[in-house]
């Protein structure tokens, strides 16, 4: 399939499911986040969770790494030229919704890309050869493209990767690992 149809039907997917559901499946992917090896990483990337589009709620992600001494950054959008600028959440960091109802960091520093060693990507599907499917402005593939080599991207979902998405193209990034709900 493409990816205008997998985003058609995995926004529906999403939203079809319960409270209780989503709390269960995020409880599995906060554990394997929990497992993974950090012991290189002092600076993450993480995308703030956006409550309406049933998104996997960051917050805990962020309290862990926090709890290791690392820096987490999150981003402001642009839309005039679908970019992210990075800031560090501080715990002081006052975060408001911009006019979309994307939540931003207000009074942060700003940090460059290179300086992130992991970055958590949101997705609503991905494929086996990792390749993901957002809302469709690549906002993500153009943040990624400008990380250093080294810095690792982990995508999280709520579903299994499936085989193939048909329309990739070479402005898409590979993320080196997905996370989703294994049983």
């Amino acid at each position: 399939m493409n990816k205008s149809e997998l985003r058609k039907i995995y926004k529906q997917k999403r939203q079809e499911l319960s409270f209780d559901v989503i709390q269960k499946l995020q409880e599995n992917i906060y554990q394997q986040i929990y497992e993974l090896n950090i012991s290189n990483i002092k600076t993450i990337h993480i995308f703030l969770t956006l409550a309406k589009f049933k998104e996997i709620d960051t917050t805990p992600i962020i309290d862990y790494f926090r709890s290791k001494n690392i820096k987490i950054v999150v981003s402001k959008s642009d839309f005039t030229n679908n970019t992210l600028t990075h800031f560090y959440l501080e715990k002081d960091t006052i975060i408001e919704l911009n006019k979309y109802g994307i939540p931003e960091p207000k009074n942060a520093k700003q940090v460059s890309e290179k300086e992130l060693d992991l970055v958590f990507v949101p997705l609503l599907i991905s494929d086996e050869q990792n390749y993901r499917v957002g809302y469709g402005k690549g906002f993500y593939d153009r943040f990624l493209a400008n990380c250093r080599k080294e810095c690792k991207k982990i995508g999280l979902n709520f579903f299994k990767p499936i085989a193939k998405i048909n329309d990739f193209n070479e402005f898409d990034v590979a993320l080196d690992l997905v996370i989703y709900p294994k049983e």
